[in-house]
């Protein structure tokens, strides 16, 4: 039986601190549980988190919440150290602790796992190519759409030409090239369970971009509208939300939201690219019993018809209150307003990022010529 930790924080991604919680970091949870029976992720305070890398988006108390509304974490340790030591295994009884396949170091440059590495009680999970915060916050703070996947034709060839391809195929602000979805990766986050007699069919849509605490107070107050609840998201396409959002949003591609939701543990499935009327259709293809809409407004579909005109006419439309209202457009708000310290500590965590895959690369060539 192993109690698995996942202490300590890594530049990329913030494995302790969870800011800006998003599918890498889900990820990684996933790896770390199958690797023994419970999970207990430790997760740093504000304070720590802006010691040692800058400020956090998200406040301590929403990150909190957010990783225990991850499927495959069983326990949350609130305030844990920055450095993992044995005695903080010991202390939550855990066999041995998890980190990702980069580089970590404490401000004053020591490997802040060292302890346990030298005991034995370490273990390495892959890290999400891909995906980072620190690229997150750029497509905030530089306004661009490349990661859409509507992408024009000549904007996708030149992504395709150049993904894989050096510095010209990565994102501005990291060394990772651009996320690229797979069949056995939207498998390993599903649950594959499907609706059984006697579950109360519930269907949510929208953009749920940023994948965020609002989030997850709305699909965790859905969940409780019934007893033995099934609740599927519809989740638009990148060019849908961005005729209604506007802007650069979506923030997260379709292939990324799709994995952000899926690893929430009140959601039971996903319909990918779902149409935003939800017609008779889709309603009766789901067998639907409840349609449920936060307090967010909801907009016209392109020829202004209510895209919830057919739910209400059956009865079935409820609006949730979750009692939060924290929206996407409040989390670009907080980059916005901390743009500076957000810029730096980019511009930081790259050149951090960029001598860490130089080490890999020279670690890996050495192995090559051994062999």
């Amino acid at each position: 039986f192993s109690h698995i930790s996942l202490f300590g924080v890594s530049e990329k991604p913030p494995i302790g601190g969870y800011d800006m919680v998003h599918y890498g970091h889900s990820n990684q949870l996933r790896q770390a549980k199958a690797m023994g029976d419970h999970l207990v992720v430790g997760v740093h305070t504000d304070g720590e988190i802006a010691k040692h890398k800058g400020p956090p988006v998200f406040t301590q108390e929403e990150r909190y919440k957010m990783v225990r509304a991850i499927k495959w974490v069983d326990e949350v340790v609130e305030g844990a150290p920055y450095v993992t030591t044995l005695e903080t295994l010991d202390k939550h009884n855990c066999d041995f602790c998890v980190h990702g396949d980069d580089i970590t170091l404490t401000v004053d440059g020591k490997d802040t796992y060292d302890e346990v590495k030298r005991m034995g009680r370490y273990r390495e999970c892959k890290r999400t190519q891909g995906v980072s915060t620190t690229d997150l916050v750029g497509r905030m703070l530089l306004m661009t759409k490349a990661h859409h996947t509507n992408m024009d034709n000549s904007d996708y060839q030149q992504h395709a030409d150049n993904f894989g391809k050096g510095p010209k195929g990565h994102s501005p602000w990291t060394g990772v090239s651009q996320f690229l979805q797979t069949s056995q990766k939207i498998i390993q986050f599903a649950s594959g369970k499907e609706p059984q007699p006697g579950d109360t069919i519930i269907y949510v849509a929208g953009a749920f971009d940023l994948f965020h605490i609002g989030h997850v107070d709305f699909l965790e107050a859905v969940f409780k509208q019934a007893e033995r609840p099934y609740v599927i998201v519809g989740l638009h396409f990148d060019q849908e939300v961005n005729r209604y959002k506007g802007k650069n949003y979506p923030i997260m591609n379709i292939h990324e939201r799709t994995l952000s939701v899926l690893a929430c543990r009140y959601v039971s499935e996903v319909v990918i690219g779902a149409p935003y009327a939800v017609d008779k259709d889709l309603l009766d293809h789901f067998k639907v019993d409840l349609v449920c809409h936060g307090q967010t407004e909801v907009f016209p579909d392109k020829d202004g018809a209510d895209p919830y005109a057919e739910p209400r006419k059956r009865g079935i439309f409820r609006v949730i209150e979750s009692r939060n209202g924290l929206t996407t457009d409040d989390i670009v708000q907080r980059i916005i307003e901390n743009r500076l310290q957000f810029e730096a500590r980019n511009q930081k965590k790259e050149a951090k990022e960029m001598a860490a895959i130089e080490a890999l690369r020279r670690r890996e060539d050495g192995e090559k010529s051994q062999a």
